[in-house]
């Protein structure tokens, strides 16, 4: 499986990185959606992580992108918003996993 982490924060990407390579994760890093589009789309067995407070295109556009595909990979949505922020943010469109930053290990794992 590969992870696409759509980061901004390098520092929070790197680590991430690093974290799925160490339990045998192919994980690639963009630092912006758009960045992520340019790419060859992922397959859907693979997993895509993203930052909802992505610079440019935000990420809730790229999870609805994501999510319009025919055969759509895993979507984990991540942020440091408060939960109104997040709500703003996300009107209708919900990832199927959203998950708090600061992320600890255990959990990320959990939801791959």
């Amino acid at each position: 499986m590969t992870v696409h982490i759509i980061e901004d924060d390098p520092g929070v990407g790197d680590s991430l990185a690093m974290l799925l390579g160490q339990i045998g994760h192919r994980a690639l890093v963009y630092p912006d959606a758009e960045s992520f589009f340019e790419a060859a789309p992922p397959e859907a067995g693979d997993t895509v992580i993203v930052d909802l407070g992505l610079p440019g295109l935000s990420g809730v556009q790229l999870i609805r992108w994501v999510n319009g595909l025919k055969h759509p990979p895993k979507v984990i949505a991540i942020t440091g918003q408060s939960s109104r922020n997040i709500m703003e943010m996300l009107g209708d469109e919900q990832p199927a996993i959203l998950l708090r930053k600061p992320l600890t290990e255990e959990l990320l794992v959990s939801h791959l």
